[in-house]
């Protein structure tokens, strides 16, 4: 497995692992998310998206070529409040595995790589955001250090 950057003309790569985590949100929470995007519409949303300076996709590939995972972040410098200190973060948006590939190490590799990168940039704070109902990104963020720090609550009529 190698894991590589992936450049804003390669995001269609990514969206059949994006409809799998997508579907699995729309299954959850169907009042939150729109089932069934089309692929045209992730394609240009990703290939949008990568484009920005502080926004990077990292792939696992295996030997052949094959995609079994990756990860999308971002830096966010998130200036001084009166009630917060000023940090520089590592954001991380979204992270999957192929089915196939799934508890063999890939998303450990994804996020060792993602922190790897935050070192080297000076960065200390990586943060990201998963559903209750994800117990296995829970599980992987955990493995890796990241611990809840807020619990975000909301109402939907």
């Amino acid at each position: 497995m190698e894991i590589l950057d992936l450049p804003p003309g390669e995001a269609s790569r990514l969206i059949p692992l994006l409809q799998d985590l997508h579907a699995l949100h729309v299954e959850h929470q169907p009042a939150r998310y729109p089932a069934a995007p089309s692929d045209a519409a992730l394609g240009q949303w990703l290939h949008e998206w990568l484009q920005q300076e502080d926004i990077t996709a990292l792939i696992a590939e295996s030997p052949q070529g094959a995609l079994l995972g990756y990860v999308l972040f971002g830096i966010e410098h998130r200036p001084p409040l009166p009630v917060r200190f000023e940090e520089t973060r590592v954001m991380v948006h979204h992270i999957i595995t192929a089915k196939d590939f799934r508890r063999m190490g890939v998303g450990q590799a994804l996020l060792t790589a993602v922190r790897q990168r935050a070192e080297t940039q000076g960065i200390g704070t990586i943060a990201t955001t998963y559903a209750p109902f994800n117990k296995a990104s829970a599980g992987l963020f955990e493995s890796q250090g990241l611990r809840p720090a807020l619990t975000m609550a909301e109402w939907r009529a």
